[in-house]
């Protein structure tokens, strides 16, 4: 017989009780009037796409060959951005389905045990949407391959506006450039789901993606972007706001200055909170009730970095590095809970370094912040060259799931634990604010 805490885990939402949950675009092949006749794209064909436009082959052996050939794409860069023509929003706008309802068939590859979609695969879809988008954005019809590697640099934000994701209902996505630099494109999306007759907002998310030279080794131009009215000048100073707010954030990191008056109150606050009262030593600490020591709540993956999850540029995937930090931070969030949680947002997802094929990539989950029913999981990804036995950071992403019951406090013991108890505390308070 099943706990009670983990009935959760057995609750599913049932495939017959929903109706209507075809979208009628897909059969009438209408498109919202910013699209400007640009049909919507299958979500299959959103990969095929991006190939075709950096010219390189679906074949291991053809698209190495392929990308050795992109090196004489360089002398097709701009010199400068003043050199490229400015684009308006309603260039770069991308409409993708994927029809869960109307096509079962790809039902499979989206399902959990739960009958909930995976999560993960939709982190894979915004991922390779983000580039499609970016690549709209700097189209030069009179190239037949395009000379820029686009490549994700930031999920700044994900923030779900639904917990629950239809398995048997289709899923539209759009999204279009909204803020531009010099080298570098904000993407902004949103993921609706069709539910009894219309599209329901399941969730909002905003990339940052850079473009780089043919060979991906120095900075590249972009177009410049040209709002057009009063809502198009307000999505661009908002990007320029999470510009401002990104280099603050990185002024006054952890790793590089020390926490505020408030925050080592907060940490000393902790520390108190855990000493043995029948000794007075500084080693002697006793964990309190309802509480789990952080060096207790951690979960570690390992994945050997394959051909298959390649990228267009022969690197991994960006989306498979976030579906299997996302799964590993969900599985590490469950467990500490003791029910299936829901994701409430993404933020701060940092692309250090890419991940080579062939790597061992080592991922480790922790649990860093805690509070009533909200859990904060902290994942680092590092790749490990098993020769030189050396470790490099490539990713550190940040997710706050919610639980159907208060969780317990997670008490960190050592300083290092407590700068990322406060970073995890950071990230949370930045959620909620938002």
């Amino acid at each position: 017989m099943l706990l009670p805490r983990f009935l959760l885990l057995r609750s599913v939402p049932s495939l017959t009780t929903r109706l209507l949950c075809t979208g009628p675009v897909l059969k009438q092949g209408r498109v919202p009037d910013m699209a400007e006749g640009k049909p919507p794209l299958h979500v299959s064909n959103v990969r095929n796409r991006l190939r075709e436009i950096v010219g390189v082959s679906t074949n291991w052996s053809d698209h190495q060959q392929a990308l050795a050939e992109r090196v004489a794409l360089s002398s097709m860069l701009a010199k400068s951005q003043s050199d490229l023509p400015g684009k308006r929003m309603k260039d770069s706008y991308v409409e993708v389905y994927l029809p869960l309802g109307s096509e079962p068939q790809l039902r499979e590859k989206y399902l959990t045990f739960h009958n909930t979609v995976r999560f993960g695969r939709i982190l894979e879809d915004l991922d390779s949407l983000a580039v499609l988008i970016s690549y709209s954005h700097t189209y030069n019809p009179a190239l037949k391959r395009s000379p820029l590697s686009i490549v994700t640099a930031l999920v700044d934000r994900i923030d779900m506006r639904q917990h629950i994701i239809y398995p048997d209902c289709d899923i539209k996505f759009t999204g279009h450039v909204t803020w531009v630099g010099k080298t570098s494109i904000e993407a902004k999306m949103h993921m609706s789901q069709y539910q009894d007759g219309a599209y329901t907002p399941i969730l909002d998310a905003t990339f940052v993606m850079v473009a780089r030279d043919p060979e991906n080794k120095r900075a590249a131009f972009v177009n410049p972007l040209k709002p057009d009215g009063v809502e198009e000048e307000n999505l661009f100073q908002e990007g320029e706001a999470n510009k401002s707010r990104r280099v603050e954030l990185s002024t006054v990191s952890l790793l590089k200055v020390a926490p505020t008056d408030e925050e080592r109150k907060i940490v000393h606050s902790l520390f108190l909170n855990t000493l043995d009262t029948k000794t007075v030593s500084f080693r002697s600490r006793v964990l309190p009730s309802s509480s789990v020591w952080m060096e207790d709540a951690k979960l570690k993956g390992l994945e050997i970095c394959h051909p298959q999850e390649r990228n267009i540029f022969n690197r991994i995937f960006g989306g498979f590095l976030m579906r299997k930090a996302y799964e590993l931070g969900w599985a590490n969030a469950c467990s500490y809970g003791g029910c299936r949680p829901n994701l409430v947002a993404v933020d701060d997802i940092l692309f250090q370094k890419p991940v080579e094929i062939g790597s061992l990539l080592l991922l480790s989950s922790q649990v860093c912040y805690t509070t009533g029913k909200h859990i904060q999981v902290r994942v680092h990804s590092e790749v490990f060259d098993p020769l030189t036995q050396q470790h490099n950071t490539t990713n550190i992403f940040h997710y706050t799931f919610v639980s159907d019951r208060d969780v317990p406090n997670i008490i960190p013991k050592t300083y290092g634990e407590s700068m990322l108890y406060l970073d995890g505390k950071r990230h949370f308070d930045q959620m909620v604010e938002h």
